[in-house]
């Protein structure tokens, strides 16, 4: 009898991440990874079973392009080699936007698309994107149970103050105010603190998320309080492309003096900033730190120099730190990085132990530091399947 499966779907603009899960009594089990990229032109369909790294598909013949309906097809026509094996019983996927409503995952529906669609002004290059895949399935498999796994969500229940912008009420309540992403990735690793250091899983942590999108947030007992996002994920901290915080007033300066439009400016927040735009040579954390040039030195002295002057900020917010927790790529394999941050925060009581980093290790403070130091993978697909098995009944 084949194994019940759960498939995670992450739908980006040029591509479609995908894992699948079995679910059994021990619980859920990764056994596929791949995605199917570069979707416009000349696509790639790469797969890796269990630990095995990703690989060309033996025999697929690519189009000259795929949309993300034709894309979901190409998927579950590879699956269906595999119907002996495996029963596709759920489909977990990520949305970047649940709006105010969303406190947690949802089951699919009609109506929760219309609901979603109408997000999108506040997500604009990723909403309609993580949708298309849910239409596409709806269509095919009807009967198929679908969740939706929201970035905001976990960050639903932080404070009201923590979620304010200091705007009239009327623009408030047409839901602009601060929502925070990166959720599904915090949500695991709250979880995944708790098993390995529950002490400090049930005090004040501060949660680096440094990637080419890059976040911070402060959780109170595994909870968010408050963090570096807000209203667009283009918030917070610099990240590979993109702004971070930016001061309104150069808006307007793009706007008056430049002669920008909304769209070259969308652009330049997004995709020209960030390390890249500082640096002129890459978005690349990786090509920076191995690079003489200044510029490559500018943008990680800055990006470090954020990161210090926001984990002050939530530090502040907890009334101490008791973990920090360093994941994503940046964090989880840049030691330097961690290195620079964990001496920014010195003043907390952060002590490092420099050989641990430089190994990897999975807790890397000195004996003497006040503040437990952690390296943790994210797995924000094991996240959006566990959710995807409670929310239909399959654990």
């Amino acid at each position: 009898m084949p194994n019940n499966v759960i498939l995670v779907l992450n739908a980006g603009s040029s591509s479609i991440k995908f894992s699948a899960f079995t679910v059994n009594a021990d619980g859920l089990t990764p056994v596929m990874r791949g995605q199917i990229e570069s979707l416009a032109a000349n696509p790639q369909f790469l797969v890796g079973h269990g630990d095995k790294p990703v690989a060309p598909v033996e025999g697929w013949e690519a189009p000259p392009a795929l949309t993300h309906d034709e894309a979901v097809a190409q998927l579950l026509a590879f699956l269906q080699q595999y119907r002996d094996q495996y029963h596709l019983v759920g489909v977990g996927h990520r949305v970047v936007h649940g709006g105010g409503q969303h406190a947690g995952p949802a089951l699919v529906t009609d109506a929760l698309l219309e609901e979603l669609a109408a997000l999108t002004p506040l997500a604009p290059l990723h909403q309609p994107h993580n949708l298309a895949p849910m239409r596409a399935l709806r269509a095919r498999l009807p009967d198929l149970a679908q969740v939706a796994c929201f970035d905001t969500a976990f960050h639903r229940d932080q404070p009201e103050l923590a979620q304010r912008f200091a705007l009239p009420e009327a623009i408030t309540r047409r839901g602009v105010r601060r929502y925070g992403f990166h959720g599904l990735s915090y949500e695991y690793i709250a979880s995944a603190l708790a098993e390995r250091d529950p002490a400090s899983a049930a005090g004040r942590v501060i949660v680096a998320h440094l990637g080419n999108g890059a976040s911070l947030c402060a959780l109170q007992n595994g909870k968010s309080v408050a963090g570096t996002t807000g209203f667009t994920a283009v918030d917070g901290l610099p990240m590979g492309t993109r702004t971070g915080v930016l001061d309104p007033g150069v808006i307007l300066y793009l706007l008056d003096d430049m002669n920008m439009n909304a769209r070259q400016i969308e652009n330049l927040l997004y995709k020209e900033s960030g390390l890249l735009g500082v640096s002129g040579i890459s978005s690349d954390m990786r090509v920076l730190l191995e690079s003489d040039a200044p510029q490559a030195r500018l943008a990680v002295d800055l990006f470090v120099y954020r990161i210090g002057r926001e984990i002050g900020s939530l530090a502040a917010a907890l009334g101490g730190l008791d973990a920090l927790v360093f994941t994503a790529g940046i964090g989880e394999h840049a030691a330097p990085i961690r290195a620079a941050v964990c001496q920014q925060a010195a003043w907390l009581g952060v002590r490092l132990d420099a050989a641990a980093n430089t190994a990897g290790a999975a807790r890397i403070n000195a004996p003497d530091s006040q503040v437990a130091v952690w390296i943790i993978p994210t797995n924000e697909e094991a996240m959006i399947a566990r959710h995807t098995a409670h929310i239909t009944g399959l654990n």
